[in-house]
């Protein structure tokens, strides 16, 4: 049994690291990466492949305090529609360097607010997307639905479109809370937006919740768990809220005299995690809780997890395309991330370019420690064989690597011939654990709490 006090002793509550979604991490990703890189690579993929797309729409009617994501605020429609305009030529030049026969596997719309987009919008958009990328069978259509921001019109039109999967920001529901963050979102619309959902055939629901809010207690955060598991959600994350007001400055906004310490935050994830467990939802990584049919339970069974942008998912697609404003795209070479601010990015495309600004090209060195960091961040363990046979690095080498991480928390890791296994009390250090993996600086990237 790990207690609080090896744990402190161990710094879990003192650090800040990335939550490794990508590796090497966003503030690692440089300027030697543009449009020609980005063309390149979209014209290297395998004719007939199957890749994601995600689609960012950065606006919303308000914003939320507690949001470190790239958001502006809209009242009128004016923008948005400018907007899509330039989406809709993103898309069509997309278009003309995709290889014959690419099709969708995953198509997610994020932000922001995707849903403020008015239901002839979102013909619109979807049209021009599947005219690059056809759906098939298979493919997974999910959205991120505010609550404050839906009507029975707009789900018409997102099932008309496909949408399969739909995903749900609850944070919280006590009101103080939600006054407190500046997302004031009550049980009973929540509850009509997922109501409406399943009525239009949506397969699957999806919900976000957080932890470590201000006035956040264990009686409040049980109290909104068992509204949220109320709603019967597929797949939940529950999320650390991540203070970081240097970088996200509305949420100076926030009494940050109320939150919670880091040894509170733990508390709070612990109660949260054991009624999930409690109502059977399988535990998914770290952060993450699905039910037992759900895609991806059966991925963590059958070794098939991944971690990208949107956390955990079961999508195999070696390539991943963000359109808009900020997106950042996987391919097998690297990654690259489009203009973070909309008047740049809208810019390019109208000079009939790519807005691409920055990003990586991997190193065979990036490819072996970014699985390495992804088995742990998804398995809770990193297997040596498939190390040395997917990378051609030798059994002494992977076991010094791991010896190494080991060290730095004596007693906890198990390691042996077979690899390295994370024990269930130290799961809490899972992402320090990846740090130790991490070849890159983490002073210059500024990363939020550990827990």
């Amino acid at each position: 049994m790990v207690t609080k006090a090896q744990l402190a002793a161990l710094g879990l509550f003192d650090a800040k690291v990335p939550r490794y979604t990508s590796y090497p991490t966003a503030p690692h990703f440089g300027r030697d990466i543009g449009a020609g890189d980005f063309t390149r690579w979209i014209e290297e993929i395998p004719q007939g492949a199957k890749v994601s797309l995600y689609v960012h729409v950065p606006f919303c009617r308000r914003l939320c305090w507690f949001c470190a994501c790239r958001t502006q605020g809209t009242q009128s429609d004016a923008p948005v529609i400018a907007y899509l305009e330039t989406l809709k030529s993103e898309l069509a030049m997309l278009g003309q360097h995709l290889p014959e026969g690419v099709r969708l596997s995953r198509l997610h719309w994020g932000g922001g607010t995707p849903t403020l987009l008015q239901p002839g919008m979102m013909e619109d958009l979807a049209g021009a997307i599947k005219e690059i990328a056809p759906f098939t069978d298979e493919t997974e259509f999910s959205v991120e639905i505010d609550p404050n921001e839906i009507d029975a019109a707009r789900l018409d039109a997102l099932a008309a479109a496909g949408m399969n999967r739909a995903s749900i920001g609850v944070q919280d529901f006590n009101e103080e809370i939600q006054q407190s963050i500046g997302r004031l979102q009550g049980y009973d619309i929540t509850k009509w937006a997922a109501d409406e959902i399943r009525a239009r055939g949506v397969a699957s629901l999806n919900a976000d919740i957080l932890y470590g809010l201000p006035h956040q207690t264990r009686e409040r955060i049980t109290e909104s768990v068992q509204k949220l598991l109320s709603l019967n959600p597929d797949r939940v994350a529950l999320y650390g809220y991540a203070h970081v007001p240097w970088m996200a400055k509305r949420q100076q906004l926030l009494p940050s005299d109320a939150l919670p310490t880091p040894e509170e935050r733990l508390d709070l994830f612990d109660t949260a995690r054991r009624l999930f467990m409690w109502d059977n939802y399988a535990e998914i990584g770290i952060d993450h809780f699905a039910t037992q049919t759900d895609g991806l339970t059966v991925a963590q069974k059958t070794g098939r997890l991944r971690r990208n942008f949107q956390g955990y998912t079961d999508d195999t697609a070696e390539v991943l395309i963000g359109v808009g404003a900020s997106s950042i795209s996987k391919f097998p070479q690297g990654y690259a991330q489009n203009a973070p601010a909309t008047g740049a990015h809208t810019a390019a495309i109208r000079d009939g370019r790519f807005s691409t600004t920055r990003g990586h090209a991997f190193s065979d060195e990036d490819r072996l420690r970014s699985r390495m960091i992804e088995q742990l961040m998804c398995e809770f363990r990193i297997d040596s064989a498939e190390m040395c046979a997917t990378f051609g690095i030798t059994p002494q080498a992977v076991r010094k690597m791991l010896d190494d991480s080991a060290a730095q928390f004596p007693g906890l890791l198990q390691v042996d011939e077979g690899g390295m296994f994370v024990p269930h009390e130290a799961r809490p250090l899972t992402r320090m654990i990846a740090r130790s993996f991490d070849a890159y600086e983490l002073s210059t990237a500024g990363h939020s709490s550990a827990i």
